[in-house]
């Protein structure tokens, strides 16, 4: 089986979440032997920004951490379809993907065919930009794949697509897990990876992470970018170390060196697109790190709060829990060792193969695919 996948990008993850979850499905696919193509265009915002700001050792070690896997960096106006999908049996476009692409795709299966057509929505456009979502035009595509119900809502009560599937993210296992050793010694007791949001949950970041670290005087860090300057300063009058940009494949490796961490939804998942969990909750359960959620509601029953990982309300319940975890061993093991289960009872990125294989199978009225448990 030939998957073709036209993705923002494969090599960088700056400020591009989805990279995780797409090098996890990657890894995954190639694992079981299916010939996996993977295109990103040259000019990708991600990349590069990643290689302005750090050169291109964080792509040495993308390779180091995932050996075997490459993309395909092309220049939209010589790209030729007919060449790149030659004998393709699934192909995904990414809805970060340029309008053209997809439109060009959507003609492409519609003068050759041969191959099923999907789009992949990982974002909260949908609701917070809906005329730029409506511009696509999937007349010819099989359908979505949308990574929350709420959104693969969307899509067909907006007529946007004729078929949807819910296939949410989840935890690349193979470089998700809890780490052991001599890497392991303490650097503090909370540790909080993730984007400053563009004032999508500023106001969130002060009550749940900034003003409860300061209030309990621990010792914590902070990765990620697009912090301004006023953000910089409170991190430290706070107390907190900003640390910045954090390849994810060396996140593993720093959660095992703190006690406990956060999760800060931006406004949009919480208030427009409950349901939906980033990546990053996904990826902390996996390395076995205790977490504590700010306000967000579990409507798909993904996981069971309270057991997988506390709620906090509040600002000051946020403080509470984080005091309580930090001063009991025994509660903080128990919520790591829930969580990881959970995940790794499904939540990993082979389960979404699976999905993936199954939806394809759907599509081709055949009978079901091998999965992961009979490999």
């Amino acid at each position: 089986m030939r998957i073709v996948l036209f993705y923002h990008s494969l090599l960088s993850d700056w400020n591009h979440g989805n990279a995780h979850f797409l090098r996890g499905v990657v890894s995954e696919l190639r694992s079981r032997h299916y010939d996996v193509s993977v295109y990103e265009p040259k000019d990708a915002w991600s990349l590069q920004n990643l290689l302005a700001e750090h050169g291109e050792e964080p792509i040495q070690g993308f390779y180091s951490a995932y050996p075997g896997l490459d993309s395909i960096r092309y220049d939209l106006n010589a790209l030729n379809l007919d060449q790149v999908l030659d004998d393709a049996d699934l192909v995904i476009v990414h809805e970060w993907s340029d309008r053209t692409l997809v439109r060009r795709l959507g003609e492409h299966r519609h003068k050759v065919g041969g191959y099923r057509l999907l789009f992949h929505d990982t974002h909260h456009r949908s609701v917070s930009d809906k005329a730029s979502m409506a511009a696509y035009d999937l007349s010819n595509y099989d359908g979505v794949l949308a990574y929350g119900n709420v959104i693969r809502d969307i899509y067909l009560t907006e007529g946007w697509t004729q078929q949807a599937w819910t296939w949410h993210e989840a935890a690349d296992t193979r470089l998700f897990h809890p780490e052991v050793g001599e890497n392991s010694k303490s650097l503090g007791d909370l540790v909080w990876i993730g984007n400053w949001g563009d004032e999508e949950r500023t106001a969130e970041l002060y009550e749940f992470l900034i003003e409860p670290v300061k209030a309990l005087g621990i010792k914590a860090r902070v990765h990620g970018v697009r912090y301004p300057e006023e953000a910089i300063a409170s991190l430290s009058s706070a107390g907190i170390e900003y640390a910045g940009w954090l390849p994810n494949y060396e996140v593993p490796q720093v959660f095992s060196r703190f006690k406990v961490t956060v999760h800060i939804p931006r406004c949009p998942y919480v208030k427009a697109l409950p349901g939906i969990p980033t990546i990053r909750v996904f990826e902390a359960l996996a390395c076995g790190i205790p977490l504590i959620s700010a306000p967000w509601e579990d409507i798909e029953g993904l996981f069971t709060p309270g057991k997988d990982f506390l709620i906090a309300h509040t600002g000051e319940e946020m403080q509470r829990h984080l005091n309580t975890l930090l001063q009991d061993d025994q509660m903080r093991n128990e919520i790591a060792q829930h969580g990881h289960q959970t995940i790794l009872s499904r939540h990993t990125c082979a389960h979404r193969v699976d999905e993936l294989l199954n939806i394809y199978v759907e599509l081709e009225g055949s009978e079901a695919v091998e999965t992961s448990s009979k490999l």
